[in-house]
């Protein structure tokens, strides 16, 4: 792929470039130009689509466990061969480096395989009966049905493969609607799963308005699950929509992830591995590291060293030049938010240590940013920030760290740097989040569970967990024929 692909949408096995509804421009976020046209998908293409994905689920449920391994293991192989290409329209879509985008493809790769291996190890199991005349009690995990799979922009390629994965390990057939801005990342990862054989219908794709598409396909009575990653605000609307149809709900929602930094804590080690990770992917990451909780005792070189590194990072055009570590934000409603928790800052309000402006010229750009001290009702503190910007506070005991850490709704992931093990447990036990990261920052890979609780929701994706979700559990019990 020299060029931004031909946009198209999968329905019942065809690729179709004409939406019904229309089409939407798609922006490069770096230059702010329109490189593509996306089209959008009429209520009757929607309905075409789940009525594919309905016919399609009677074989494919029906499917051993091997023959859909074999085909989610192609699908992965191609994905990685197809690396290259793919990263393209990942960086010209939504602004992640070149490197960046290559990691998150090889990863997906390793998620797909290992979804696709669980088709394989899950026969369910066997309980002994408490009676004679019981032959076997046996629990199987049964695929939930056609499924409806919404995904965001941050993460175009890696969290739409989550979802398929496990969807079509399970036995499932699927809707995937991508984000709109995002739409080549999620069509180039899709046809690695065509071109592995994949049968039409089973896998669908379409583009279009959030709101209509996603209301239409969730009200379907065929659709059996719902799995969305998103915004919190929309998590709950959707949810109460799939609860009306008694579906399955899985939501992976908004996170503003602290990150304790104890007295006993290697700080060279943390304050390398905290500014590296806040600023990745302009800190578009529902487990970034955000609220950055540090010992007074170490707080004054904590900040200096934090905001020095962000200082120095590269930001431009990843499409221009690969060695940028730092792109564009998604889109212009992101600067606008940045600015408004940069306003609340000043004063007795936080310091503004580095950055806190947008930068001039083309595309969606804003400085990486430092806030010391910010208080603790302002928007930083309290309102997911979901772009470069850090807030460092103080604090005197441990206890009063977790404590501030566990004070919001919020969820997702939380962390901790300490050299003193019965600090480290304490931290891990009582910091409340789906995933724990203690002297690291990472809390995902494929063979571990990846979700939230409070208003980052519920439920998790990715490891054992991540097939599971897409069925559900039976019981059989089978007592002698004659007594």
């Amino acid at each position: 792929m020299t060029s931004y692909p031909a946009l198209k949408m999968l329905i019942n096995g065809e690729w179709i470039a004409d939406g019904e509804a229309g089409s939407m421009d798609v922006v490069n976020p770096a230059t702010g130009q329109v490189i593509g046209q996306c089209p959008k998908a009429s209520p009757a293409q929607l309905d075409a689509a789940l009525a594919a994905a309905d016919t399609a689920f009677v074989t494919w449920s029906k499917t051993p466990g091997a023959e859909r391994y074999m085909i989610l293991r192609r699908a992965a192989e191609l994905l990685r061969e197809r690396a290259p290409d793919i990263a393209r329209a990942v960086t010209a879509e939504m602004g992640k480096p070149r490197a960046q985008a290559i990691g998150e493809i090889a990863a997906t790769g390793d998620v797909i395989d290992f979804l696709g291996e669980e088709a394989k190890r899950r026969g369910g199991r066997m309980i002994p009966p408490r009676s004679a005349s019981v032959i076997a009690q046996m629990v199987t995990h049964e695929p939930v049905g056609p499924c409806v799979l919404l995904t965001p922009w941050n993460f175009p390629v890696h969290l739409p493969a989550k979802k398929i994965a496990g969807a079509l390990a399970a036995g499932c057939t699927a809707i995937l609607k991508p984000a709109e801005n995002t739409p080549a990342s999620a069509q180039l990862l899709v046809e690695c799963f065509t071109d592995a054989g994949l049968p039409k219908g089973v896998l669908n794709l379409v583009f279009g308005d959030p709101g209509p598409v996603s209301e239409h396909l969730i009200a379907a009575p065929s659709v059996r699950k719902v799995s969305f990653t998103g915004s919190t605000a929309v998590g709950k609307h959707l949810g109460a929509l799939a609860a009306a149809g008694m579906k399955r709900f899985t939501p992976e929602l908004g996170g503003h992830a602290p990150v304790i930094v104890s007295k006993t804590a290697d700080l060279d080690r943390a304050v390398a591995a905290c500014a590296a990770t806040k600023f990745r992917n302009a800190g578009q990451v529902c487990v970034s590291p955000t609220r950055f909780l540090v010992a007074r005792e170490v707080y004054d070189k904590f900040v200096a060293e934090f905001a020095a590194r962000a200082g120095k990072l590269k930001i431009g055009d990843p499409g221009a030049d690969e060695s940028v570590d730092m792109g564009p934000l998604a889109h212009p409603r992101r600067i606008a938010a940045m600015e408004a928790v940069v306003a609340d800052a000043g004063g007795n309000r936080g310091e503004i240590v580095t950055g806190g402006s947008v930068i001039t010229g083309n595309g969606f750009f804003f400085q990486p940013t430092v806030i010391a001290n910010p208080a603790p009702d302002s928007r930083f503190m309290t309102e997911e920030p979901f772009g470069p910007i850090a807030g460092i506070v103080p604090f005197d005991a441990i206890e009063d760290a977790v404590q501030i850490a566990n004070s919001l709704r919020y969820g997702l992931a939380a962390y901790a740097f300490s050299s003193d093990l019965d600090e480290a447990h304490y931290l891990g036990r009582s910091l409340r989040a789906g995933m724990v990261g203690i002297n690291q920052l990472i809390v995902s890979s494929p063979e571990t569970p990846f979700g939230g609780v409070g208003d980052s929701g519920f439920g998790s994706e990715g490891g054992e967990e991540g097939y599971l979700a897409f069925t559900d559990t039976k019981l059989v019990i089978m007592a002698k024929a004659g007594g």
